[in-house]
């Protein structure tokens, strides 16, 4: 039995509202037929694409959409097929970029798709609330697991990347080395100069020893001015004293700091794996040990741990 409602309005009338209210809607609402031209769109388009409905009826979808067209044939030919499509998509307009959730919906007439109907919503609030979310999420994730003040990974992530390390060492029948550093006399910088001055000289030591790793190597500051090396898939020890010797090399440059030229220095241990330790916690045990032993010895200086220390680069312990 015929809507009550429609009687009274009569068909055409209605008609009429159907249509108003199709324009005023925010979002794109049209229909294609089988050779993707255009049979009807809302006015909508006029803010995504700067076309009044009655001018984008005739059109082509490759030609409304121009250089979009490649990416939304694959939905186009789907749709065409009588597959429903649903996808987002970046749509560039007059008034800036817009992100979308598009719908493509078959239009099947007596068992045959005549083409289809599209429906397009404004979704740029949720996507950019979505990517905010997204960038606050992997800035906390950066935070927990890297240092504040030289953007270093901290132990939280030292710890996961030295099991990493000897996971490959173990299949690859290397050595992994992990190497503890300290500024020799740190705190008379901050006690002289001030925190200022001596956060200043912790990042310039942070890209200094950054700087003598290979690229797959890492280096951590685990607070203050202490800092710990993992180098991966060494081959010989001596690959890890020429790495330790390279590190002195670099921290010990002038660096002006308080207005004059100043020589830094450091003290390294060296644990190595599976010598030292077959653990993270035991490496770094072991590389602390060697380490406060080249404080005692004198600073300035890298020692191997236990039985097998070298001592300021003597070479002759390893022959």
């Amino acid at each position: 039995m015929p809507d009550p409602r429609l009687r009274l309005l009569g068909q055409q009338k209605f008609s009429e509202i159907a249509l108003s209210l199709v324009d005023h809607l925010d979002a794109m609402v049209a229909l294609w037929d089988p050779n993707q031209v255009c049979v009807f769109a809302n006015n909508a388009y006029q803010l995504w694409f700067g076309l009044a409905g009655k001018d984008v009826v005739g059109l082509t979808m490759k030609e409304l959409l121009g250089p979009l067209y490649e990416e939304n044939l694959p939905h186009i030919l789907a749709a065409l097929r009588g597959e429903k499509q649903e996808f987002e998509r970046t749509i560039p307009t007059p008034h800036g970029v817009r992100h979308s959730l598009a719908t493509y919906i078959p239009n099947v007439v007596e068992g045959r798709v005549e083409g289809f109907f599209v429906h397009v919503t404004d979704v740029t609030g949720l996507k950019m609330m979505e990517l905010e979310l997204k960038a606050a999420k992997e800035d906390a994730e950066h935070q927990a697991t890297h240092d504040f003040l030289t953007g270093l990974p901290n132990r939280v992530l030292l710890v996961d990347r030295i099991e990493q390390a000897i996971s490959l060492a173990e299949r690859k029948d290397a050595m992994v080395a992990v190497l503890s550093l300290d500024l020799d006399d740190f705190k008379k910088v901050n006690d002289t100069y001030g925190h200022g001055e001596g956060d200043r000289v912790l990042i310039e030591v942070a890209q200094r020893v950054k700087g003598a790793l290979r690229e797959y190597d890492s280096v951590t500051r685990l607070g203050g001015d202490e800092f710990m090396v993992l180098l991966q898939e060494i081959g010989s020890v001596e690959e890890v004293i020429l790495l330790a010797e390279r590190l002195l090399e670099r921290i010990g440059r002038i660096f002006p700091i308080g207005g004059a030229p100043w020589t830094p220095s450091s003290s390294v241990g060296i644990a190595l794996y599976p010598r030292h330790g077959a653990t993270p916690a035991e490496l770094i045990a072991h590389s602390d040990r060697a380490l406060y032993l080249g404080k005692h010895l004198g600073k300035n200086r890298y020692v191997l741990a236990e039985s097998d220390r070298l001592d300021g680069g003597d070479r002759s312990l390893f022959e």
